[in-house]
């Protein structure tokens, strides 16, 4: 008698098996390891060199490399810069991972790492994006090209360290598996990334609509939906007052909108819409729609758009913010919108649609705008401007030690001085206060921050007059005063 065979495995079980499997190769032997390999290396380099120039910044820097090394010393993670605990900032939750390799050493250069492959691996979701739509492996390459390519991922590396470059790929990553209706491992990457920043539950809610409307994703999009406007209730209302003892700091930049609260601006945005759309056409936002959507232009198309409804919350918010900083693509503030971008452009393709469909001339075009928009050369002379008072910097800061003193000094240096319980800069604190507190003050008089040379001079010839603080280092324009001990 012949023996029953086995039930055939489902057919969705077995595409799922295969897309594990095709990502598990993909890894090992694929050209877009070396790809993703290289940009990590480029990526990793270009914020080191930035940082060793002196380049970096205590906010933001200085901020997450304080926070991670009391983190790894099980203290708690009050930034002496803000003066709240690190959840009052952003409720960035999952950057308390990073306690794990500040506790085998404590780095910046870990921060600068994680950042680079964060950035760089999102290229392996793309790739998984493009073949999961049907697109052929040319295709789907130069998919990850463009992603790699992209302004934005250079450019965000280059300014100091947010926790959101962990959420990028992540991100990407939930879309997949949402689309791959894989449920338990998509609710784990919504938690991590809702975890990197307490902005991205907007995002991440208005994603949920996206899948349950256009996707129908009833699941995932559920949980994305009520997770991400749940968190964004708990984050702002509950979390960050109690920590930080005020509302979000980036309240301030909707003070036009009226309202004393997050809730009371997100009302306005309705109850005022002549606002709104006065800021929404302003010449200033139509240039930052520009810069959004001409690096994809060529793949765009009206009938494949709706992934962009994750995306106009975060769109919104930086159109309506009275900062500059949030309508470029120099800083992180426009990351959350790239995935959905990207997918925008994949559908589209997926569907026999966009100008260009050749790898060729899509690498080409995704090449021109990296030239074209990528601040690389903000190596020279901007990064270069610096370098005469470079060595004796790096001397004075040599006298500090490494982990102890309260140390008062400018922007630059706090990004070097950071792993201690107590640091703060020359321009939020008042001459009483680095006159009671400071173990160390640490100036370039020579390129004070914000140029403020009248009020560099003036702290510089006020501790020359103090007979508890001594001069212990000068050099090119460098002072270094110490607390005398008694």
């Amino acid at each position: 008698m012949p023996e029953l065979s086995e039930a055939p495995e489902p057919a969705s079980k077995r595409l799922e098996g295969l897309a594990v499997t095709d990502a598990v190769k993909t890894i090992r032997t694929h050209f877009l390891a070396r790809w993703i390999g290289i940009a990590v290396v480029i990526l990793l380099i270009a914020s080191s060199a930035r940082h060793l120039l002196l380049r970096s910044t205590a906010f933001d820097l200085g901020i997450y490399d304080q926070v991670a090394f009391l983190l790894s010393r099980g203290m708690e993670p009050i930034s002496s810069y803000l003066n709240f605990h690190h959840m009052g900032n952003h409720t960035a939750y999952s950057f308390y991972l990073m306690a794990i390799p500040y506790f085998i050493y404590p780095s910046v250069y870990w921060l600068f790492l994680v950042q680079a492959i964060c950035l760089a691996i999102g290229a392996l979701p793309t790739w998984l994006l493009a073949r999961q739509a049907g697109l052929a492996a040319g295709l789907a390459s130069a998919m990850a090209a463009v992603y790699l390519l992209h302004p934005l991922i250079f450019n965000v590396n280059m300014f100091d360290f947010h926790p959101e470059v962990m959420a990028l790929p992540v991100l990407l990553t939930a879309i997949w598996l949402a689309r791959a209706d894989r449920r338990g491992w998509f609710c784990l990457a919504i938690v991590f990334a809702l975890g990197c920043k307490d902005a991205l539950s907007i995002t991440i809610a208005a994603m949920g609509v996206w899948l349950l409307v256009f996707e129908k994703r009833r699941f995932c999009g559920a949980v994305a939906l009520i997770s991400g406007a749940a968190w964004f209730l708990i984050a702002t209302q509950w979390i960050i007052p109690t920590f930080s003892g005020s509302e979000a700091a980036a309240l301030g930049r909707y003070a036009h909108l009226g309202g004393d609260s997050v809730l009371e601006v997100a009302l306005n945005v309705f109850l005022k819409p002549q606002i709104v759309f006065g800021k929404m056409f302003s010449w200033e936002s139509l240039e930052y729609l520009a810069l959004l959507f001409v690096p994809f232009l060529w793949g765009l198309h009206p009938r494949y758009l709706t992934p962009l409804v994750s995306a106009m919350p975060v769109i919104l918010l930086n159109i309506l913010s009275k900062s500059d900083l949030q309508r470029d693509l120099l800083h992180q503030y426009s990351l959350p919108v790239l995935p959905f971008l990207l997918v925008a452009v994949i559908d589209s393709l997926a569907h026999g649609k966009g100008m260009l469909r050749q790898r060729r001339w899509i690498v080409l075009w995704a090449l021109v705008m990296f030239i074209a928009l990528a601040k690389y050369g903000r190596y020279h002379p901007e990064y270069t401007r610096t370098l005469n008072t470079w060595q004796a910097s790096y001397e004075a800061m040599a006298l500090i030690p490494r982990h102890e003193g309260t140390v008062i000094t400018d922007n630059r240096y706090g990004a070097h001085l950071s792993q201690r319980p107590q640091i703060e800069l020359l321009h939020t604190t008042s001459f009483r206060e680095i006159a009671a507190r400071a173990d160390y003050v640490l100036i370039n008089r020579r390129h004070p921050w914000g140029e403020n040379d009248e009020t560099t001079n003036r702290i510089v010839e006020r501790l020359q007059q103090r007979p508890e603080f001594q001069l212990r280092y000068e050099r090119d324009g460098v002072y270094l005063f110490t607390r005398q001990k008694p």
